[in-house]
């Protein structure tokens, strides 16, 4: 057996802590573990012995006679070090360690905490906890209900992993309402040693776990978690349920990108890049998890509605397309058969509208009838109560046809009493049911996004060849002279290094030379003070653009260097950047920002002036891969202006995408940098290009200096 096996599959469980006090934990995980009927030997430990539940009772778990898997440690947590040297000396590999008192009371509890995962690894143990509600495995050869929730679990396909222990009893209570079921549950609790992605990688060949649901606070390792979920997602659907959405602090970011960016931003970024299906409420993560357990993925994103009633047809039609999904388009064969038993005034176009007198013969025969058109993927069944036609009598009908023909998704939308849906969990239900249109749609929107997960390409990151050494001296340049941000020229000279298109340029100290600069680039140009002091140009007039000649030039400079000097930032001017005058009305932005967890996300979207107040812009983690690149500038709502509307030049897509990808890869081969921002990235009339025409980086002072010793 695995190290994991020994906790989820164990042969016989020795309860540390047992107790024939009522109502305490020590009972109560012996009455489920009892009443959920596992099939090994369960040991109960307590120093007083005698007998719990017609059980003997061991005064240590040395004492017992046979072997023990897992131990559910439920003892003070000052004895729990010790508790787990018994465990060891007896040849326990499995933990489970429900006791509170550790890192989430404080420093002490910390440090106590720290001890335990030194011992479980010494000792060569799995450990879920400490501070959990426990652990379930409903399969019939294991039947063990190893948790203090007061309702015994539902059997299903689902592995659920919950890093709160109040909220995983508060569902597997209610498990039998959803009409849903798990195979195995694990409260991770303080996540010490077996975190989300633990059960994971453990579910990922798991037969018995079809999906795979997280409910998480916090993601511990992004990097490990990503490369795990991007694999197991394409296997079976990962739902997630990422509480903690604030982006407080962002606004102490000092860059745009900073500022648009916050921690949720970054958990989107990766679980989105990772294939996992993000849900916002634990009401819509059971509706989808609901649909997963009843529907196959289907092969296309094609959606026909049968209903009898015209308005809640045309909401659900509403929605499909929302979601960007089509309309089946029914087949004249489909609709000659229609028409052949319905009435003169039902609808055979879809939405099949077979009118509220629609018995349920007409529900069977519509619904095989569409089934069986192989120009339709999924099918939405609408039932509103009229004439006598019962709900439950349809709900059953629709089951039965779903039974014989399980290649396609089927979900109801049955806009009735809830005591139809009390019924319903009641019974064995194989077609979910939703009360609205629209939750019934959402729920196919999410099979056809794991369709689309799955089918589509991994992506690769490049790799270009680039002039690091450049890069390197200008970072170091800035480091030794005790400054965390790069001068613009800097800037600019690092993302050039890597390949970037920046403008035309040069750099002049003082009038005679920014002439000189822009008689041989041409005219129109562009003149930006660098300074070592000013970060934010265009707030001091630092800015002069669309330049059309010298004298004009020498004027524009002069009023630059009187203005510094009023407001005494003059001795902080480095000198000026003379840049040809890109012209294009389409300003795009990218950058990085750095989130202490989660690392640099890349982030693409409308610049310029708009950047901060239509924020149309989109975050991934670095590094990105090529699809990811592709995917960010398609993401955006101004992706229609970069394909040339209004007879504008359409924008180079591939080297926009480069251009991301060069900067996933300087950020990777330069963790030290912090911030970087191209803004604006001037998207040329004249050939489509992307083009730099301001560029801003920061590092990190203390690991530049490491990175570069």
């Amino acid at each position: 057996m695995s190290g994991l096996d020994k906790v989820m599959k164990p042969r016989s469980i020795a309860v540390i802590g047992a107790s024939t006090k009522e109502h305490t934990i020590g009972s109560d995980i012996m009455k489920r573990l009892t009443d959920y009927g596992f099939t090994g030997p369960i040991y109960p430990v307590n120093p007083k012995g005698g007998e719990i539940l017609g059980l003997k009772v061991y005064r240590n778990v040395l004492e017992i006679e046979g072997d023990v898997d897992l131990a559910i440690i439920v003892v003070n947590a000052k004895f729990v070090l010790d508790t787990i040297d018994q465990c060891h000396e007896k040849g326990v590999g499995g933990l489970c360690v429900i006791s509170a008192g550790f890192k989430e009371t404080g420093a002490q509890g910390a440090e106590l905490e720290r001890a335990l995962l030194a011992k479980v690894r010494e000792y060569n143990m799995r450990c879920v906890g400490p501070n959990c509600l426990g652990v379930v495995n409903t399969h019939p050869g294991v039947r063990m209900d190893g948790c203090f929730a007061e309702s015994l679990p539902e059997r299903g396909d689902i592995g659920f992993v919950s890093q709160s222990g109040a909220l995983g009893g508060g569902i597997l209570n209610i498990l039998k309402d959803l009409n849903l079921g798990f195979a195995q549950f694990i409260s991770i609790g303080n996540q010490a040693d077996v975190n989300a992605e633990t059960a994971m990688e453990y579910w990922e060949n798991e037969d018995d776990v079809k999906q795979i649901l997280l409910y998480m606070e916090s993601i511990q390792n992004p990097a490990n978690f990503r490369a795990l979920a991007s694999r197991i997602s394409k296997k079976k659907p990962i739902l997630a349920l990422k509480a903690g959405r604030s982006a407080a602090g962002a606004s102490a970011a000092s860059s745009h990108t900073g500022s648009l960016a916050g921690a949720d931003k970054a958990a989107n970024a990766l679980l989105m890049q990772s294939g996992v299906i993000r849900e916002y409420s634990l009401e819509n993560l059971f509706a989808t998890a609901k649909v997963f357990a009843n529907c196959p993925i289907p092969k296309g994103d094609r959606v026909a509605i049968i209903t009898n009633s015209g308005g809640p047809g045309i909401m659900a039609t509403d929605a499909v397309c929302e979601y960007g999904m089509q309309m089946a388009q029914l087949s004249d064969a489909t609709k000659e058969t229609l028409r052949s038993f319905l009435p003169a005034a039902a609808s055979v176009k879809n939405p099949v509208d077979m009118i509220a007198s629609a018995p349920i013969e007409h529900y069977k025969q519509t619904l095989e009838t569409v089934i069986a058109d192989e120009n339709v993927d999924m099918i939405v069944v609408i039932y509103l109560p009229f004439l006598g036609l019962k709900d439950i009598d349809v709900a059953r009908a629709v089951m039965d046809i779903k039974e014989r023909h399980p290649e396609k998704p089927i979900v109801g939308v049955f806009m009735t009493t809830n005591s139809f849906f009390a019924q319903l969990s009641e019974m064995k239900v194989t077609v979910p049911f939703f009360m609205y249109a629209e939750q019934a749609v959402d729920g196919l929107n999410r099979l056809n996004q794991q369709r689309l997960w799955v089918n589509k390409p991994v992506g690769q990151i490049p790799t270009f060849s680039v002039d690091k050494d450049r890069a390197r001296a200008i970072i170091r340049e800035s480091i030794d002279q005790g400054r965390e941000q790069l001068t613009t020229r800097e800037s600019i000279d690092v993302l050039e290094a890597y390949g970037v298109r920046v403008c035309q340029s040069g750099f002049a100290v003082d009038e005679q030379e920014a002439v000189a600069i822009a008689d041989r680039i041409g005219y129109p140009v562009v003149m930006k003070m660098t300074s070592k002091t000013t970060s934010h140009k265009s707030d001091v007039g630092g800015v002069r653009v669309n330049i059309q000649s010298a004298d004009e030039l020498r004027a524009q400079y002069r009023d630059l260097v009187e203005k510094l000097k009023a407001r005494d930032l003059l001795e902080g001017l480095e000198g000026v950047i003379i840049q040809e005058m890109v012209k294009g009305s389409r300003e795009m932005v990218c950058g990085i920002a750095s989130d202490p967890q989660y690392g640099h996300m890349v982030m693409f979207g409308l610049g310029g002036v708009f950047i901060e107040v239509l924020k149309d812009v989109i975050f991934r983690l670095a590094p990105l891969t090529d699809v990811d690149a592709e995917e960010m500038i398609r993401g955006v709502k101004a992706y229609k202006l970069l394909e040339g509307a209004r007879g504008t030049t359409p924008a180079q897509m591939d080297q926009l995408r480069d251009c991301l990808l060069r900067i996933s890869q300087l950020v990777t081969d330069f963790p030290c940098i912090t911030e970087l921002d191209i803004n604006p990235l001037i998207v040329s009339e004249k050939n489509g290009e992307g083009i730099a025409v301001d560029g801003r980086v920061k590092v990190d002072m203390e690991k530049a200096r490491a990175q570069l010793a």
